[in-house]
């Protein structure tokens, strides 16, 4: 592991770029399904709050309908995050793991070099 480290080149390079651009790939179109799904579930809730007859269903409902709503939120907020972030992370790890190869082995993990 020593000699990975200090070889000079990023051993994580080639593990991390497949799953980092797996990652750019894969979040518009999550954005898309996310976004479908959640108007979808919401109008089928929407039409069970319409639907609904007695006032338990009525309460049960509307508890449904917020909870999905909240969760798409929650869901669609942290994809967007995700989105955000990535470059941000991207660089933190080549940062750290650059200023780690030539520091000596454990130090990609703590940026302090040995």
């Amino acid at each position: 592991m020593y000699f990975l480290l200090t070889a000079g080149g990023n051993p994580f390079e080639t593990v991390s770029k497949p799953i980092i651009s797996l990652l750019d790939m894969a979040l518009v179109p999550a954005l898309a399904i996310v976004g479908a799904l959640g108007a979808i579930y919401c109008i089928i809730l929407g039409a069970k709050l319409a639907k609904a007859e007695e006032p338990q269903d009525r309460e049960k409902a509307k508890n449904s309908l917020k909870n999905a709503i909240v969760g798409f939120v929650l869901i669609f907020v942290l994809i967007v995050v995700l989105k955000l972030g990535m470059t941000a992370m991207q660089n933190w790890m080549n940062s750290a793991v650059g200023s780690g190869a030539a520091g000596g082995a454990g130090s990609w993990i703590t940026g302090i070099g040995f």
